[in-house]
């Protein structure tokens, strides 16, 4: 099994970041710039991964903000039966909690977000899954380009809101809420390896 790992949005190159919008500046609280924070997630994964020789390939090893297209096309290169996508994110709009989304139907990638939504509530027991059972299985589904232009199974991880400033200041912008954020992660994708491939 190969995971393709997406760390969504553009990164900081010289200080600037390369993504419009997607941070929140909290004042003497700090800053959050989402695709930093992927970054970070991802980059914490591939080291854990690398120890454990679980396959991988990061799709978007650029600081620059990489296009979505480009992100899918470079995923389709791998054989579909044998890995599967994983975009990395941090949610904001004004709530609280995690989300794991698919693309509609009934599919592989669903089994996949319901390991992670397992894995997500071992590793955070206190804070909010936001779910959506009304087909049977924990995910959300929408039809975001990543999700469903892909070949092989993939979803797409929401951890937690850069504008909830208890989420930002206890977890996002923590080294301890990072580091369990990439623990859940991991868990759930050596779950995925040992049980669906």
């Amino acid at each position: 099994m190969i995971v393709l790992l997406d760390n969504g949005h553009g990164g900081l190159i010289n200080g600037e970041y390369q993504t419009k919008g997607k941070r929140k500046d909290w004042g003497n609280d700090g800053i959050i710039y989402e695709g930093e924070f992927n970054r970070a997630i991802v980059n914490g994964i591939i080291e854990e991964l690398t120890k454990l020789n679980i396959s991988y390939v990061n799709l978007a090893p650029e600081y620059r903000d990489v296009t979505l297209e480009t992100r899918v096309k470079r995923a389709n290169k791998y054989p579909k039966n044998s890995c599967f996508y994983l975009s990395i994110h941090s949610n904001a709009g004004g709530g609280h909690g995690s989300e794991i989304f698919t693309s509609p139907g009934d599919t592989k990638s669903d089994k996949i977000a319901t390991i992670f939504g397992n894995e997500f509530k071992n590793e955070f027991p206190d804070r909010k899954l936001r779910t959506d059972f009304s087909d049977g299985d924990l995910d959300k589904e929408r039809r975001f380009y990543v999700l469903t232009n892909t070949k092989m199974p993939a979803i797409l991880t929401e951890s937690f809101f850069m504008d909830n400033l208890d989420e930002f200041k206890n977890i996002l912008n923590t080294k301890e809420g990072r580091q369990k954020i990439i623990n859940y992660h991991l868990k759930a994708i050596i779950r995925t390896k040992n049980e669906l491939f």
